[in-house]
């Protein structure tokens, strides 16, 4: 796209920057959306964060295995009865 002149104005205690419609429908931003803004030196640069990714969790997971098919479902194991550290004996499990 180039480069652009733009003016700093001034808005209550701080200033701004209009972004020309062309910036803003390159960049697909609308107006209310957040920006990370670096300051490096004498440059200034505004950038559009990346969504966070999906989080993984144990119902995310189960409908990818759901998804992807009986294939995709793992082998279940029998470790055989606890018999060490992983018995807890306290209030709140069942004996």
């Amino acid at each position: 796209m180039g480069s652009m002149k733009v003016r700093v104005a001034r808005w209550g205690n701080s200033v701004a920057v209009r972004l020309p419609r062309r910036a803003v429908e390159a960049l697909g931003i609308t107006a209310g959306q957040d920006l990370q803004l670096s300051v490096n030196g004498q440059t200034v640069e505004l950038t559009v964060p990346q969504p966070a990714p999906e989080p993984v969790t144990l119902a995310w997971i189960i409908a990818e295995m759901v998804r992807l098919g009986p294939d995709a479902e793992p082998e279940t194991i029998d470790w055989g009865p606890d018999v060490g550290d992983e018995i807890i004996h306290d209030d709140w499990s069942p004996a």
